[in-house]
């Protein structure tokens, strides 16, 4: 119970930006949501950090997961291009675009046994076995997640989300707690026309705060969405 207490959760919806209108983008959209949690990430702390994305391995046997390092060059140069004032939307949405089909081609890696996470722990646990130091591993393994997310698959959240058929109770699918002292666990459903988010921080961090973070979630799928309207007529 204590343990429980420790974190603080904020959960809230996001209405009109969904599967729907992403689609109309032309890009994926957990590309376009991970994109908008890395924006938010670095305006709520002003720096970029290592950020976790969990993959599912499906297609073998008794498999888990692999990671998907969101925080790329290519999202960090999107990034800078959208607090700098003297790049225009159009380069704007070329970068967006290059750093979301960079994202995809990485969760498809992970999806087909072509991450590099999981080998480099398989490494780190025979060069243990052997007894064999390697700083390079401990180094890597050490990094800190300071933001960990992973998207609920649609049928393990709120009815509405696929219809609008109404009961008597309804979720919002669930959330975890951050792997870092001073980060952020995020978790989000994307629906047709909604995206549910579940946004977890410590309550003893100076860093972080849930509700801010929220703030800044929202406020950057304001400006993705306003980009591709203004830009490419898209509404």
């Amino acid at each position: 119970m204590n343990f429980i207490s420790s974190f603080v959760t904020f959960s809230y919806d996001v209405l009109c930006v969904g599967k729907n209108f992403i689609k109309k983008c032309k890009i994926s959209p957990d590309a376009y949501i991970q994109m908008a949690l890395q924006l938010a990430h670095y305006r709520d702390s002003g720096r970029f950090n290592l950020t976790y994305e969990a993959s599912m391995t499906r297609l073998f046997r008794n498999s888990r997961t692999e990671t998907v390092r969101s925080c790329s060059i290519e999202s960090s140069a999107w990034i800078r291009a959208m607090e700098n004032s003297m790049i225009t939307n159009t380069e704007r949405i070329q970068l967006l675009r290059l750093a979301c089909d960079f994202h995809q081609q990485q969760y498809r890696d992970a999806m087909s046994g072509k991450g590099i996470d999981r080998h480099l722990f398989c490494l780190y646990v025979i060069s243990k076995y052997l007894k064999l130091d390697s700083p390079f591993l401990q180094n890597v393994l050490q990094e800190p997640w300071k933001l960990s997310t992973s998207q609920t698959p649609t049928q393990y959240g709120n009815p509405h989300v696929k219809s609008n058929t109404t009961a008597d109770g309804v979720s919002a699918g669930g959330g975890f707690g951050s792997v870092d002292q001073n980060g952020y666990g995020v978790s989000y459903i994307i629906s047709e026309d909604i995206i549910f988010f579940h946004i977890s921080s410590r309550r003893s961090s100076r860093e972080t705060d849930s509700q801010r973070f929220g703030r800044e979630i929202r406020k950057a799928l304001d400006d993705i969405r306003t980009l591709f309207e203004e830009t490419t007529k898209i509404a």
